[in-house]
């Protein structure tokens, strides 16, 4: 993951860059806006941090032209003056999170892990909203029926429930949900269940007043309120935990929030949309998640299909991915060999477009000149449709994690990003297949 600071305080500059050093995240840091665009011009990133109040080009005026330029790199806009109206005007410009201010870097970490998680390449065009119609990378019949599906359903402002496996592009559908739908100018606010703390998650979604609880210096506005009347995407939603689940619940009947420590209630305006790949009715009979919420949220269901069952839309998206990394590397697009198109075709993608994505990053890193050998794509013969034998999903998921495991040295939090999974999921599926 590469992350570019853009901040005018250097001690700000100094400290983000070590801590993310410590996290293993590698960053570049400049002090204005002007530096940040002639850094954008030349290097390829993963995220941006993005300071609102600066001297010159104000935050403001570089998301802007990032959007202009094409420029895909997820913002996260921090500033000192934490009044609502600037972290609604940052999120309608484009910016996916906002922090104020003196902020904890371990949850600056933990947005940015998410983001870079859900930042997955379902789509492909402009990022801006008139200009997505027909985006979908894809010809077969499945993502036809997808595209159709996600007209009619942005036509309502109803809550929306999606559901797929990890690496289909949930919240890429969830944002193409809401470009095509009746508020597209409108903030679209998303957050990662399974990337926050349970003991933060209720503070993120609501907010909470200064003073009400211990560190609380400041108050913070949550979530469902900074996305307005646009819409606030709930990813891994099965991972809410049960006391959540009843507070949420009270807000979708009620449409009404309050924050922590606060004695006003604020109205809901936004359109709640959902995703899980989990199996939420499994989790009612288990007693894992509640029913009552889960018909809340399952108003509209929208079932994305997994990569093995349009292979035919292999060719096309990885064209697009070899582009957008080879950017990011700052190298010439390869080609790939007969061979190695083959073998992508044959095989299943048990982590679907997140997995494709992971193949061909490690091919160019492995390549040489610019022609990906099949050779460069490793090993992949264990899921090869044309070599396996039937298996059922829980076989294909162990042996998923397995490898990511084995890939990652048993370090849990990378095999957790390349899953495309939180890594509380990761450590359930460890118990769950006694893996070690």
């Amino acid at each position: 993951m590469r992350v570019l600071i853009v901040d005018d305080e250097r001690n700000i500059r100094t400290s983000l860059k070590k801590y993310l050093g410590l996290e293993h995240i590698d960053s570049t840091a400049v002090e204005s806006g002007e530096a940040a665009l002639c850094v954008l011009e030349k290097e390829c990133f993963d995220l941006v941090i993005l300071d609102l109040k600066l001297p010159g080009m104000s935050g403001h005026a570089v998301l802007e032209w990032m959007q202009t330029r094409g420029i895909p790199a997820p913002v996260i806009m921090i500033s000192a003056h934490g009044q609502i109206h600037d972290a609604v005007n940052a999120l309608k410009c484009g910016a996916k999170d906002y922090l104020v201010k003196p902020f904890d870097p371990a949850q600056l970490v933990l947005k940015l892990r998410a983001l870079a998680e859900d930042h997955e390449p379902m789509f492909v065009g402009t990022e801006r909203p008139q200009a997505r119609e027909n985006t979908l990378i894809g010809n077969t019949p499945a993502m036809q029926q997808l595209s159709r599906q996600i007209d009619r359903i942005a036509a309502t402002d109803v809550t929306i429930l999606i559901t797929g496996e990890s690496g289909t592009g949930k919240e890429i559908s969830a944002r193409e949900i809401h470009a095509r739908g009746l508020a597209p100018d409108a903030p679209f606010v998303a957050v990662n269940i399974g990337g926050i703390h349970e003991g933060l998650m209720e503070s993120e979604l609501f907010g909470h007043e200064k003073g009400a609880f211990t560190g609380a210096t400041s108050r913070k506005i949550g979530l469902f309120e900074l996305a307005g009347q646009g819409t606030l995407f709930l990813d891994e939603i099965g991972e809410m935990p049960l006391p959540l689940q009843v507070k949420l619940l009270r807000v979708l009947q009620e449409r009404k929030i309050r924050r922590l420590g606060g004695i006003t209630d604020i109205p809901v305006t936004a359109r709640i949309i959902s995703a899980t790949n989990r199996n939420l009715e499994l989790m009612i009979k288990e007693g894992k998640f509640r029913e009552d919420l889960y018909y809340r949220l399952n108003v509209l269901r929208l079932a994305l299909p997994p990569l093995r069952e349009r292979g035919e839309d292999i060719p096309m998206l990885t064209d697009f991915l070899l582009k957008k990394l080879s950017c990011r590397m700052g190298r010439p697009v390869p080609v790939l060999s007969k061979e190695a198109r083959d073998q992508l075709l044959v095989y299943s993608f048990p982590g679907n477009i997140r997995e494709l994505e992971n193949i061909l990053e490690r091919a160019l890193i492995y390549s040489e000149g610019t022609i990906i050998q099949r050779a460069d794509l490793g090993d992949l013969g264990a899921h090869s449709t044309e070599n396996a034998l039937p298996s059922s999903l829980e076989i294909m998921e162990k042996k998923a994690v397995q490898e990511a495991l084995e890939r990652c040295r048993g370090n849990r939090t990378k095999a957790a990003q390349v899953l495309g999974i939180s890594r509380k999921t990761l450590l359930n599926k460890i118990r769950l297949y006694g893996l070690s």
